[in-house]
């Protein structure tokens, strides 16, 4: 039973998340529906983030057991057929090792937001940005970042209603550019760890927002994370500015 790896791009605006939902539409479920039209036996995808509600994806990895060897570029053309027009796109399509696993296997993900500082609402980025309407400082929001950089309890930024076994992550990096635009400022975060803990992303960024508006002294990062209680943590940012980027394996995965 030959296994193959997608890497996918999504508009998570429609769905309730990735994962697969009784009654509620979801991106997981979408693409099991479009494989089923050339695989009968109703394959599983098995993918490596489980992105909530309104979270986009320009390089989510997946990977699906079909009982018939496929072409790799003629599964992808023929998923994305049966895809149509939901807005979802297998972009690379790979026939990998048995013991793959679009999850488990995962070295690194990268999530990657995008914050708009203008006045005048966002037209052609609405949906795809998170929108403020105040000046932010980027000096500060990289001082307080380097706070979160390193192996700790991340209480302060997980959801109430997180399931994973412990709130012990390892930040690997926060990168945080401005992009001067036509008509006001874009901040992009790029936050690259092994695994993230449930909304922890948003956390993270609704925290820094403040300090960069001025509400917060960068050391209270610091003292919010120690703290280890999550009524400490800023509030958490919308989801639609937020882009799981990327997923890196040992080895390459598509050639």
């Amino acid at each position: 039973m030959p296994r193959y790896a997608l890497q996918i791009e999504y508009d998570g605006k429609p769905y309730h998340g990735w994962q697969r939902q009784r009654d509620l539409p979801s991106v997981q479920e979408t693409i099991e529906i479009a494989i089923s039209k050339v695989a009968p036996e109703k394959p599983e995808i098995q993918g490596a983030g489980r992105t909530d509600a309104g979270v986009h994806a320009t390089g989510q990895i997946a990977h699906v057991d079909l009982n018939k060897f496929w072409d790799s570029f003629r599964l992808s053309e023929a998923i994305n057929y049966h895809l149509r027009p939901a807005p979802i796109s297998i972009t690379k399509c790979s026939i990998v090792e048995d013991d793959f696993h679009a999850r488990f296997s995962a070295k690194e993900r990268r999530y990657v937001f995008r914050l708009l500082t203008r006045r005048p609402p966002a037209i052609v980025d609405a949906g795809w940005v998170w929108q403020i309407q105040h000046d932010l400082d980027l000096e500060l929001m990289k001082e307080s970042a380097k706070y979160l950089i390193g192996k700790h309890d991340f209480t302060t930024f997980r959801s109430s209603i997180c399931q994973a076994q412990s709130p012990i992550k390892t930040l690997d990096e926060i990168i945080i550019k401005q992009i001067t635009l036509k008509h006001g400022n874009e901040f992009e975060f790029t936050i690259r760890a092994r695994s993230f803990l449930h909304n922890q992303v948003r956390s993270f960024i609704g925290t820094l927002e403040r300090v960069g508006a001025g509400a917060w002294e960068p050391k209270r990062v610091h003292e919010a994370l120690i703290a280890k209680d999550r009524s400490k943590c800023g509030p958490v940012c919308p989801p639609h500015g937020l882009y799981l980027d990327q997923v890196s394996y040992d080895t390459e995965i598509f050639s």
